[in-house]
């Protein structure tokens, strides 16, 4: 299957959820459709064009919002009241907002993990859930993005560490927080491209060259990466396990899972175990496949689920 005509929003607008933030939100498609809320990884990453084009905009209303310092959100790369408890607020303002009922939510790597949040503690506003690259938020996920994907990627990880000196090197995570967040722009963009471009160049099964051009773009390498540290540094703020702990609130939830098997970012593992604890998912492991929603089996298992979706 191929992905829908590109489409441009029917309605667009900033929202103000505290002092600090405006949060860029658009729709798209059938406005009386059945909503289905987008919700893009990182932290930081912000929407993409190319999301609206999963769903058939006859059929549903594609809402797509950038969270706090992301994408087209206000202050860019903002880390002041950013973690994830507010994300799940400001995610409950924006259905209010919107004057949304319930939805289904649809979220890959991040997003998946901060749709599974959002749906425990708000699960009476979720219609079904549509995940890919499953994200559990554990600290054992976060070393393995730091420190062990060089078993896989051990050329892609060498450029990532390359621009710390060997003290720095001792730990990844406070070295590359210290830079990204210096005032300096040579610093903190340097560090922001170097981070960026490791993500995504580890994200798909076969080397995508728009990938990692994407992450030139100097405002969207930092959001991503002086925000993904800042999560990560402090656990995802998050308890220890707590997706799994709490999967008992949404068990009356449909879910589907969908897993590149050859996913490095995220392994397979990851989504096995959430499958396991979640009684009412399906697991769908997709052969030849990676990360990245681009990924082509991905892509078209996410299409064909969208097709068939009932609710």
């Amino acid at each position: 299957m191929e992905l829908y005509p590109p489409i441009e929003p029917n309605d667009k607008g900033w929202l103000r959820v505290d002092k600090d933030h405006k949060l860029y939100w658009e729709k798209c498609g059938n406005s009386m459709g059945v909503p289905v809320l987008i919700l893009h990884g990182g932290p930081g990453a912000g929407g993409n064009k190319i999301l609206r084009r999963f769903f058939n905009p006859i059929k549903f209303n594609i809402i797509i919002f950038d969270q706090r310092g992301a994408g087209r959100s206000l202050p860019s790369a903002s880390i002041k009241n950013n973690t994830t408890q507010y994300l799940i607020e400001d995610i409950e303002i924006l259905r209010k907002h919107l004057n949304i009922e319930k939805w289904v939510i649809f979220g890959g790597s991040w997003g998946s993990s901060l749709a599974l949040t959002y749906a425990q503690k708000y699960n009476q506003n979720v219609l079904s859930m549509i995940l890919r690259g499953i994200f559990l938020c554990s600290r054992e996920e976060v070393e393995w993005f730091l420190y062990k994907m060089k078993i896989i990627f051990p050329d892609y990880w060498d450029n990532f560490v390359s621009i710390l000196n060997n003290n720095e090197k001792k730990d990844i995570l406070k070295s590359y927080y210290s830079r990204l967040i210096n005032p300096d722009p040579k610093i903190h963009i340097e560090a922001a491209i170097a981070w960026a471009r490791y993500e995504a160049n580890c994200s798909t099964l076969l080397p995508n060259a728009s990938k990692s051009i994407k992450f030139r773009d100097t405002k969207m390498a930092l959001s991503l990466s002086r925000i993904e540290a800042h999560y990560f540094l402090n656990n995802l703020f998050l308890e220890k396990d707590q997706i799994l702990k709490n999967i008992h609130k949404i068990r009356h939830i449909p879910g589907l899972i969908i897993q590149g098997r050859y996913d490095v970012i995220c392994p397979p593992e990851n989504a096995f175990t959430l499958h396991k604890e979640w009684e009412n998912s399906q697991l769908k492991i997709v052969e030849k496949a990676g990360h990245s929603a681009i990924d082509k089996n991905i892509q078209e298992i996410l299409l064909k689920t969208m097709v068939e979706l009932k609710v």
